[in-house]
């Protein structure tokens, strides 16, 4: 990663810890994008369904809906991101600096277009109707589709990772010295994604049917329609 690169990444974690803080000022607001993080996450369940009862799919499926649609506090990880962030490629290998780089731009912009959204909802009860019209309030079309490709960058990343039969030797490996250096969840993650991925023996059926969804309901939703969100919640 160079520096041009890794300023930018800060620059976006910085963004995130800023609307953390507006959130903790306006207390509705934070009730607000919780209930749309658990609404979102309760969505990417019913949508996919299917891949949550398919064996081959059901593992992948969950640490997407955990580890990139839910509503737990990411805060200790962006902290970890941020700190190893000047000094990435010295810790870890190349191969896992891009997924890291994509998972904290993934996270970042999530969180942007979570508050945007959030500013536009009446109440913690979301209808299928009330978010249909944030989505639209919220706009940003491009970074909506930016939001999938990154989601789609991740998958693909950690896809990539285990076709390197080394690579969870070293992960294994730098279990200890990642704790010692406070990059536990960091380490957690990477280690689960990597066996998640490697066990589902090639992501590309998976990461399309994702990603023909996920660009389906963007297009329903900016067009006006509240339908698949409805027959998903």
């Amino acid at each position: 990663m160079d520096e041009l690169s890794a300023e930018s990444l800060l620059k976006e974690l910085r963004a995130v810890d800023a609307e953390r803080a507006r959130r903790a000022a306006e207390p509705d607001l934070d009730a607000r994008v919780q209930a749309l993080k658990a609404y979102q996450q309760r969505r990417f369940a019913a949508t996919y369904a299917d891949l949550l009862a398919n064996p081959r799919y059901e593992a992948a499926t969950r640490f997407f809906l955990h580890e990139l649609y839910g509503p737990d506090d990411y805060r200790q990880r962006d902290a970890q991101f941020a700190r190893v962030i000047p000094t990435l490629t010295r810790l870890f290998p190349e191969e896992v600096v891009d997924t890291v780089a994509r998972l904290a731009r993934l996270h970042a912009l999530s969180e942007h277009l979570d508050t945007r959204m959030a500013d536009h909802l009446l109440s913690t009860d979301i209808t299928p109707d009330e978010y249909a019209i944030a989505w639209r309030a919220c706009g940003e079309p491009a970074s909506r589709q930016r939001q999938i490709e990154l989601t789609m960058a991740v998958g693909q990343s950690l896809d990539r990772l285990t076709a390197k039969p080394l690579l969870r030797q070293t992960l294994r490996l730098m279990r200890g010295p990642a704790q010692v250096a406070g990059l536990g969840t960091l380490q957690t993650f990477l280690e689960s994604g990597f066996d998640t991925f490697r066990a589902m023996r090639g992501a590309g059926e998976f990461l399309a049917t994702v990603r023909q969804r996920e660009e389906a309901l963007a297009r329903a939703l900016f067009s006006g329609g509240a339908g698949l969100v409805a027959a998903a919640t």
